[in-house]
């Protein structure tokens, strides 16, 4: 009786067992997911996960919306942890630096062919692919058509050079300013001298001839005092106001001109934004990485790539107007549509996301790098020091903050 009583504890403490562990199996996994400020377009977002839950039950998204101001200090102090998100939403800058720090799962190649392939290669750190394209953006050129028709120019300019060549005219004739290159704003003259093919430390000599072209508008005033403090917001006040002809922009702007400035608003036209030489576009994108040490990695990227598939990026853009980085996404008539300003903007800024070669690549401690180039500048404009000096000096600079 005591060998019987002995054998059934046995075979329940197996038993046992055997049911939590098939409990635990099919218990659903949980993938920790952040976004920057996308509180507002929250309908979209727990729709995309109900969905894909309803196909994935042994998966379940915890999503968390960090706001833009904390997501740098939080994502640091969490990719160091032992406990990280499976999957964040970040700016490529920030990717790159967690790339540098080996902070980051490598993104298979055979995973993102969906992509739009100069977007895959922009992302790439030392050749290789840390991160996932979510939404980008590309700049337009937005003008008030009477303005120019009034300063009697008769084609639209296409580069730096152009409208540098124009300004005077155009503030004789108008009393406007051509535009106001928020030069000393982010990342925005390391864009305009990559249209120059300058992008590394030694190529930075050759960028004379281009500081030499804003020093000289400055010191003419023929762009804005403002243009070495104002931001892209500020700009836009200004072309609200009738004060500059050309605003380079996201198409989303319009909207706020349209609500903000309504008069302006019915002279308003789009175009290509600005080019260098090259003839390439600038661009911006958000993306998703995937911390080295995340618990669900494999579940994370599929997760990722289920909300970055062409349906669904599609449907963000429409409620936000952003570009997408699928490349079928990149070719359904939303981004083919001339019928309104808005659509017009969109289908022009979609265009250009297909000529974005040579890329600014990200580089070690590249917001550092883009201070230096902005303190530069701005020297140059007022005339601190002469360029040449200037420039020799912001070459061994950048080589001291890469090295």
């Amino acid at each position: 009786m005591k060998k019987t009583i002995i054998f059934l504890l046995i075979i329940f403490s197996i038993l046992g067992l055997t049911a939590c562990s098939i409990r635990k199996d099919h218990e659903p996994l949980t993938v920790t997911f952040w976004t920057l400020q996308m509180g507002d377009f929250s309908g979209y977002m727990y729709k995309v996960i109900r969905t894909y839950e309803a196909e994935h039950p042994n998966v379940h998204i915890n999503w968390i919306d960090v706001p833009f101001s904390e997501g740098e200090k939080r994502t640091l102090a969490a990719v160091m942890s032992d406990n990280p998100p499976d999957l964040i939403n970040l700016n490529p800058d920030f990717s790159a630096l967690l790339a540098q720090k080996g902070t980051l799962e490598e993104i298979p190649e055979e995973s993102v062919t969906e992509f739009n392939p100069e977007i895959i290669n922009a992302l790439k750190y030392n050749d290789k692919l840390y991160s996932i394209p979510w939404y980008a953006t590309s700049a337009i050129t937005i003008y008030n058509k009477d303005l120019f028709a009034k300063s009697g120019i008769l084609r639209l300019p296409k580069t730096y050079k152009e409208l540098a060549a124009i300004s005077e005219k155009v503030k004789t004739n108008t009393g406007a300013y051509t535009y106001l290159p928020t030069i000393t704003e982010n990342d925005t003259m390391v864009k305009i001298l990559n249209k120059y093919g300058i992008s590394e430390a030694e190529d930075y000599p050759m960028a004379e001839k281009v500081f030499e072209m804003f020093k000289d508008l400055y010191q003419k005033d023929l762009i804005p005092p403002e243009s070495i403090t104002f931001t892209h917001r500020e700009a836009l006040e200004q072309y609200m106001a009738g004060k500059i002809i050309f605003y380079q922009g996201g198409a989303n702007f319009l909207t706020m001109i349209k609500e903000n400035a309504p008069s302006v608003y019915q002279v308003t036209d789009v175009t290509e934004q600005i080019k260098g030489p090259l003839g390439q576009n600038d661009f911006s994108v958000m993306n998703f990485v995937i911390p080295l040490r995340a618990k669900h990695k494999k579940e994370a990227l599929d997760f990722c790539l289920y909300l970055t598939n062409a349906q669904n990026q599609l449907e963000l853009a429409k409620q936000t107007n952003v570009i997408a980085t699928n490349s079928e996404a990149l070719t359904d008539k939303f981004y083919n549509d001339d019928s309104t300003l808005e659509a017009k903007a969109r289908s022009i800024s979609a265009k250009q996301i297909n000529r974005i070669t040579p890329q600014l690549k990200q580089r070690r401690n590249q917001k550092e790098i883009n201070t230096l180039v902005n303190t530069a500048i701005q020297s140059a404009l007022l005339n601190k020091d002469g360029i040449d000096h200037l420039l020799a000096e912001l070459e061994q600079e950048i080589k001291g903050v890469e090295e």
